[in-house]
């Protein structure tokens, strides 16, 4: 239905939008800094903030964590079981060529899904120092430039 179509648009996306920010703004103060640093990286996420902080950390990674847990795998989760349900729809068409059609069209956007959330569970759900920094810059390069581009 249509609103149901809606509320898959909006509604997930603003909800999990604002609380994510609910959960995680207020502890940027509290990650604070040694000294006059500046970010070196090309966008001003949570793990490089991290990186930057003179403080314990691991109450901040492990909200992160958590939020990631939700926001990053339970999409992924609904990817995989759908395109399982797709497969099996996939395997009663008759014609190889159909067959063989689908299947290319279904890889080619698991491909740039697994590249999508390989990187962002990568990313996100590890410790925050755990990682060098031009690594990270990498790998957000690549999820905001080139897995767009493949899709």
């Amino acid at each position: 239905s249509s609103s149901l179509c809606e509320s898959l648009v909006v509604g997930r996306p603003w909800g999990c939008g604002v609380a994510n920010s609910l959960a995680i703004v207020p502890s940027h103060p509290a990650l604070t800094r040694c000294g006059h640093r500046s970010i070196d990286h090309f966008l001003c996420e949570m793990p490089t903030l991290i990186r930057m902080a003179c403080v314990n950390t691991a109450a901040i990674e492990g909200t992160i964590f958590v939020l990631a847990v939700g926001i990053v795998l339970s999409p992924l989760a609904f990817i995989l079981v759908s395109y399982g349900y797709i497969i099996r729809a996939v395997l009663q068409i008759h014609s190889a060529s159909g067959r063989h059609k689908a299947f290319n069209t279904c890889s080619s956007h698991l491909t740039v899904v697994s590249l999508f959330y390989g990187n962002i569970i990568y990313i996100y759900m590890q410790p925050g120092n755990s990682s060098s920094q031009d690594h990270g810059k990498f790998l957000t390069l690549f999820y905001n430039i080139v897995t767009p581009l493949l899709n």
